[in-house]
C-alpha cells in the first residue's frame, strides 16, 4: 500500500466513525420528540427482529410527542411490547390505530448524565479514529522498510496522516458540543 493510498484509506475510515458517532448520538433523548429516537428500536415480527422504519411510520406531530402508525394493524401490539421492553423509558398509549409515546421533559441530573454520555461517546471515536491512523503509520512504515517509499515521502506522509487526525478529532468535538448544548437546553 502506498502512503497515498494509506491517507485515502484512513480519511475513509475516519469518516465512518465520525458517522458512527452521529447515529449514536441520533438516538439520545434530549427532550424533544424526534423519530430518530426509535431508529435503534428492533420488533419481534413473525419470529423476525425488524427495524421499527419497516413496519410504521414514525412522525412528531408535536415537540413533546410521537407518533407511530403502522403499515400493518397486526403488528401494533408487537410494536408496544418492543417499546415496553427497550431502555427508552417511555410509555407507548395505545388506542387500537396508532401508538402514541408522551416524550417527558428531562430533569438536570438527566441532562448531566446525557451530557456525560456523549461525551463518552465523542471519545470514543476519537480512539477509532486514532487507532486508524496507527495502522496507516504501520501501512507508510512497512513501504518505507521495504524500500518503496524513501524517508522523506513517509515522514511528509505521517505528518499529514496526523493533520488529517487533528482534523477529524475536531469534528468529533463540534459534533459532540452540538449534541451537548441540545441536551442541556431547556
Amino acid at each position: 500500500m502506498t502512503p497515498d493510498q494509506a491517507i485515502k484509506d484512513s480519511k475513509d475510515r475516519m469518516e465512518k466513525a465520525l458517522d458512527v458517532l452521529r447515529n449514536e448520538l441520533k438516538g439520545l433523548r434530549t427532550g424533544r420528540a424526534s423519530p430518530a429516537l426509535l431508529d435503534a428500536l428492533r420488533v419481534e415480527y413473525y419470529g423476525q427482529f425488524t427495524p421499527i422504519k419497516q413496519l410504521a411510520s414514525v412522525s412528531a406531530p408535536e415537540a413533546q410527542q410521537l407518533m407511530i402508525k403502522p403499515f400493518d394493524a397486526a403488528a401494533l401490539k408487537d410494536i408496544e411490547k418492543a417499546i415496553r421492553a427497550s431502555d427508552l423509558g417511555l410509555a407507548p398509549d395505545n388506542d387500537g390505530k396508532v401508538i402514541r409515546l408522551k416524550i417527558p421533559a428531562m430533569s438536570g441530573e438527566q441532562r448531566t448524565k446525557l451530557s456525560k454520555k456523549v461525551k463518552e461517546l465523542a471519545e470514543a471515536s476519537k480512539v477509532s479514529c486514532r487507532n486508524v491512523r496507527r495502522d496507516g503509520n504501520k501501512h507508510i512504515e512497512t513501504a518505507e522498510k521495504e524500500k518503496t517509499v524513501p524517508e522523506d515521502d513517509a515522514k511528509k506522509a505521517k505528518e499529514k496522516l496526523q493533520a488529517i487526525l487533528k482534523e477529524y478529532e475536531t469534528k468529533v468535538d463540534e459534533v459532540a458540543n452540538a449534541k451537548s448544548k441540545e441536551i442541556m437546553e431547556v
